[in-house]
């Protein structure tokens, strides 16, 4: 049973990483953004004030590459950086107000399109499905 655990949760992070992915989601939430620049951005309103370093290491690249990708985001007026409460060097990642409504646009078609696979389930299903997610990737998290 683990093996197909395994398996099915491979196939979901596959799927949400395929470019095509990222374009469909891109039209449908009707926002001009490239896709290496938008897991970005709803990251940093997800979970800011953020460092790059951990920005990085939650998208799995490298933190000069995200560096540079933060620097597009920030002449977009989508983030902010701002100075690191107690260690002025370093600074925290924030998603300006442009940034968040962007964000929610995506947040929204995100939901439209799950909604659209999920039709089928019943609603017991799904909330079945989110808890025990959560506490997979919780547990996951904690060992």
């Amino acid at each position: 049973m683990l093996r197909q655990l395994h398996d099915a949760v491979l196939d979901v992070v596959a799927f949400i990483n395929r470019p095509d992915r990222d374009e469909v989601l891109i039209r449908e939430a009707q926002i001009k953004l490239d896709r290496a620049l938008f897991p970005l951005l709803v990251l940093t309103e997800r979970f800011g004030p953020i460092a790059v370093v951990e920005l990085a290491a939650r998208v799995g690249r490298d933190h000069s590459t995200i560096s540079r990708q933060v620097a597009k985001l920030v002449a977009l007026g989508l983030i902010e950086r701002h100075p690191r409460p107690g260690d002025r060097r370093q600074r925290d990642l924030r998603a300006t107000a442009s940034g968040q409504a962007m964000a929610r646009q995506i947040d929204q078609a995100r939901e439209r399109l799950a909604r659209r696979a999920l039709s089928g389930w019943r609603v017991e299903d799904v909330a079945d499905l989110a808890r025990s997610l959560r506490r997979y990737a919780d547990d996951l998290a904690s060992t």
